[in-house]
């Protein structure tokens, strides 16, 4: 892993895979708000997806649609908006906080651990209320979700975390909202198969399900949907415009950002760049790593077909891994597909070849051969038996994608100002979870540069997300958090050597 992580990273490639989201592209996908770049900003940001979209949302939200507020805010966006991971995820809100809340507690206390719970659900909550109330046509479907489970330790664990989550937070509070399903209900309700067959030599057996709130979205469409009110607010977003450096000018407070098309000096720099970071801001490299995720969009089987949409979303849990999958609502353009993304610890060496890369211009043929035979399994069928049922007739995969995550030392987003430097920030490294984390983090962030960094901020936004020196000093070791049982050993994400 160190060595993956010391491979540079560099900018978003040019041609990448097309996404499931991103067809067709939405009509500002090449905006450029002024023919000219301008050389002067108030404020730039990098980055067009959630986190920089919300961090301008956040911004401009007091200025009135069709008005220009007091600041001069540039967006620059590498390729076309909202073109990296926000729209090229698989479109799940969903937290999946008990499978942490155990680790978080033993690492900073139980009152942390219901913080971290909290904002989760309550980004979830945010981000599908504001899709309503600002009418943006984006799917946005609160829902319930499964975790189907196929390991016994991870069973177990399982109700040893919600019972803590229980305990830990008031009676009927929803953010500890679960339910346990035996395997005879995960099979009759959710129309799982209670053998899913066996993988690299271990069968997957069904252990159970875990059932709670959650939701699916197309970030895509939430995405720039959130940019066109940002848009008529003032925002200047500069489309195919790679921001190539970041000079200190001499007076020590102001900074130059270099790109193709010319310069602009500015006060701030704010970069939403997550697996990308490193790219521009060398000192992150080690510390925000990239990981490429896999996705597959698939038609139903005959025999899912007739239960028309899947009314919840799924993962499927297993030792040292997991997919996710999200039944497209009705109503959707392709309503019934199921979109699924993980397999990653289906590749060679678990997936180690993934980290470090920013290659989202083609496929692992390992995960996509492993994420196309998956359903049958954990439905039964592909042969016309089970739940599955037979192929559609125009075949099972419709598209497939990937996309560049963001990861960091200790599985924490890094938020707040870039230490020992004055008007440089950032809101990066959400660990493949930012659809329940970049609203919060981007509101947070500009509570921190508007001076806002009081008790109320700190109340709810979690101090194990904010930037410190000694986090960038911790050893990379690549996706944490991900079993519902506390881990061995020391803290997670030690000091490197």
């Amino acid at each position: 892993m160190d060595e993956r992580a010391k491979i540079r990273v560099t900018l978003p490639r040019e041609t990448p895979t097309s996404s499931y989201w991103q067809d067709p592209p939405d009509d500002i996908a090449d905006e450029r708000t002024t023919k000219d770049l301008p050389n002067k900003a108030d404020i730039v940001i990098i980055g067009s997806g959630i986190t920089g979209a919300a961090i301008a949302w956040n911004l401009l939200k007091d200025v009135n649609p069709g008005e220009k507020g007091s600041r001069n805010i540039v967006m620059l966006e590498a390729r076309q908006a909202c073109s990296g991971a926000t729209g090229r995820n698989g479109g799940h809100t969903k937290a999946a906080s008990y499978r942490s809340f155990l680790e978080h507690a033993s690492l900073f206390g139980t009152p942390a651990a219901v913080q971290i719970a909290r904002l989760e659900y309550k980004n979830i909550q945010a981000v599908h209320a504001f899709a309503k109330e600002h009418n943006i046509h984006c799917d946005s479907n609160p829902c319930h979700s499964i975790d189907v489970i196929y390991d016994q330790a991870q069973w177990t664990a399982s109700h040893e975390a919600v019972a803590a989550m229980k305990a830990a937070f008031p009676e009927g509070d929803p953010v500890a909202e679960y339910t346990f399903h035996s395997p005879a209900e995960v099979q009759s309700k959710f129309h799982c198969a209670l053998d899913a067959g066996t993988v690299a030599g271990e069968p997957q057996t069904l252990y159970g399900g875990v059932s709670y709130p959650a939701g699916s979205i197309s970030s895509y469409a939430f995405t720039t949907g959130l940019l066109k009110l940002c848009l008529a607010r003032g925002l200047n977003l500069q489309t195919t415009t790679p921001a190539t450096s970041l000079m200190k000018n001499r007076d020590e407070r102001t900074w130059t950002v270099q790109t193709p098309r010319g310069n602009i000096w500015t006060k701030d720099i704010i970069l939403a760049t997550n697996g990308y970071t490193a790219a521009i801001a060398p000192t992150f490299q080690g510390v925000i790593v990239p990981l490429r995720g896999q996705v597959m969009a698939q038609r139903p089987g005959s025999k899912l077909l007739d239960q028309a949409c899947l009314p919840t979303t799924y993962s499927f849990i297993y030792d040292k891994g997991y997919e996710y999958m999200i039944p497209r609502p009705k109503g959707s353009r392709n309503e019934g597909d199921l979109v699924i993304g993980g397999g990653l610890v289906r590749a060679k060496e678990e997936g180690l070849g993934e980290y470090g890369t920013t290659d989202d211009t083609t496929v692992n043929e390992e995960i996509s051969t492993y994420l196309r035979d998956t359903l049958t399994r954990y439905f039964g069928g592909g042969d016309g038996k089970g739940n599955w049922g037979e192929d559609h007739p125009d075949g099972r995969v419709r598209k497939e994608w990937t996309g560049i995550m963001g990861y960091t030392p200790d599985g924490f987003p890094m938020v707040g100002a870039v230490p020992g430097e004055t008007g440089f920030w950032l809101s990066c490294g959400f660990q493949g979870h930012g659809m329940v984390l970049c609203w919060m983090c981007a509101k947070a962030l500009v509570e921190i540069m508007e001076g806002r960094d009081n008790e109320e901020l700190k109340a709810w936004f979690p101090e194990a997300f904010r930037i410190r020196f000694e986090r960038t000093r911790k050893r990379f070791q690549g996706k944490l958090h991900t079993s519902v049982a506390v881990p061995p050993g020391p803290s997670v994400g030690g000091e490197s050597g």
